[in-house]
């Protein structure tokens, strides 16, 4: 048998060891970038590869193969502290419109038991990792157009840098 190459790996559910294990959207952006095998790609913004991770494992196995064109489209995706910030912030927008398609009958009336965090409250990353699973359980209950809104929500996380033009860094200046 022939070492799994990009070409011939099936995306699944999880972390692996090697592509001959498997791999997820992340590991498969790993291997086309030339990196170390990893989820964890560095040349991947980490917001984007928090929602693709947490999407990856919330998905079917058929449903999760629509995953492979981000593995390309998410290489070169890290960018400024302030791009990173926004898509962040635009997860965490995502997920509480995707928090309140979960609720149902006469709960969806009702306040929320606990909120989402506030933008700056938790790491952008984990924004990433909440609107990435609150997306797999919504398509996971087969709602209409989910899982094609979630692969949007994914092109616009992308595309977030070319609509922001040139985001300068902010540089702290301290004084005495």
């Amino acid at each position: 048998m022939s070492p799994a190459s990009h070409q011939t790996v099936r995306l699944s559910q999880g972390k692996h060891r090697d592509p001959d294990h498997g791999v997820c959207v992340m590991e498969l952006s790993s291997m086309l970038a030339g990196e170390p095998f990893s989820d964890r790609p560095q040349c991947v913004c980490p917001v984007i590869a928090a929602f693709l991770r947490a999407y990856n494992d919330g998905l079917d196995d058929e449903r999760r193969q629509d995953l492979y064109r981000f593995a390309s489209a998410a290489v070169g995706t890290r960018t400024t502290a302030a791009v990173q910030q926004e898509r962040g912030r635009m997860c965490l927008l995502w997920a509480a419109e995707r928090q309140a398609e979960l609720r149902r009958g006469l709960r969806r009336f009702l306040p929320p038991r606990v909120g989402l965090p506030a933008p700056g409250a938790i790491g952008d990353d984990a924004a990433g990792t909440l609107a990435g699973t609150l997306a797999a359980r919504v398509a996971a209950r087969r709602t209409p157009g989910a899982h094609e809104a979630a692969l949007e929500f994914v092109h616009q996380l992308i595309d977030l840098e070319t609509s922001l033009g040139d985001v300068p860094e902010v540089e702290l200046v301290t004084t005495r």
